[in-house]
């Protein structure tokens, strides 16, 4: 009965809500979001506070979200209390949302209450703003559009994608292969601890501004680095005197383009050349 009801409250407004009840009796959902342009780009918009994301780019029109709880996934001991008393149930619940306007697909949910992993499926030409926040890693498979993405204590992967990117994360891998760039469009790759790693096709033409604090950098491009001494800044404000020098290394990928920004601080940076 109540999910023929959530799906006439889909069809009149967009909006999906998963109560707990459902999700404690499988502890995974499917829901099908339907754009208002099928067949357009759109963007997809999915914050979490515990988890993980997967995204995949397929041939249909329709948005397909289908999420797990990890809920259920407690230490052995965690079954009692103090009192010796055993717990006989547990708060697995999904609490998730999502909304459509104009192509813009809105993805809430509380993770933060028990740790959420999500696969998406999304149009080919869709662009992603994701972030997530501890317990997962962020995977997007063949996806064209701009990809916003950042993590804390995971890894961030691309795989076969086109388009443009900007990708941060704190102690986690940064690792990109794209098959087609959009042309003058800058991108950043940067983490803390972790390598970056970015695979570009063999004709891509960009500026490159890189720096690993305690690591190595390597490429398989016939990189113009330049090498011309650093750049010094030096200031003065109020009596106190600045002298800072410029540590990034600067090149140019063939005839040079727009600025590709990575960055680590503990780890290897490596540009490659799709194959």
């Amino acid at each position: 009965m109540n999910q023929h009801i959530f799906r006439i409250l889909f069809a009149l407004t967009a909006l999906f809500w998963l109560s707990p009840a459902q999700a404690q009796q499988a502890g995974k959902e499917q829901m099908t979001v339907a754009l208002s342009s099928p067949g357009k780009p759109g963007t997809l918009h999915l914050k979490l506070v515990g988890g993980g994301i997967k995204v995949m780019g397929y041939a249909g029109k329709e948005v397909v979200i289908e999420v797990a709880t990890r809920g259920g996934r407690r230490e052995s001991g965690s079954n009692e209390n103090s009192s010796g008393m055993r717990r006989i149930s547990q708060a697995q619940g999904l609490d998730v949302t999502a909304q459509e306007r104009d192509n813009q697909v809105y993805v809430k949910t509380q993770s933060w209450q028990n740790p959420v992993d999500f696969v998406i499926k999304v149009p080919r030409q869709f662009s992603l703003k994701l972030a997530t926040v501890q317990n997962g890693d962020i995977v997007v498979d063949n996806v064209e559009g701009e990809l916003e993405i950042s993590n804390v204590n995971g890894s961030i992967r691309l795989n076969d994608v086109a388009g443009s990117a900007v990708l941060n994360t704190v102690n986690g891998e940064v690792i990109a292969d794209f098959k087609q760039i959009t042309a003058g469009a800058p991108m950043a790759f940067s983490t803390i601890n972790g390598k970056v790693d970015v695979t570009l096709p063999a004709r891509a033409n960009v500026s490159v501004k890189l720096k690993s604090d305690h690591g190595d950098i390597y490429s398989d491009f016939d990189l113009s680095v330049d090498s011309s001494p650093s750049k010094v800044t030096r200031t003065a404000k109020d009596g106190t005197y600045r002298v800072a020098q410029d540590t990034w290394t600067y090149g140019k990928i063939n005839s040079g383009g727009p600025e590709f920004m990575m960055k680590t601080l503990n780890g290897d940076i490596y540009i490659r050349r799709a194959k």
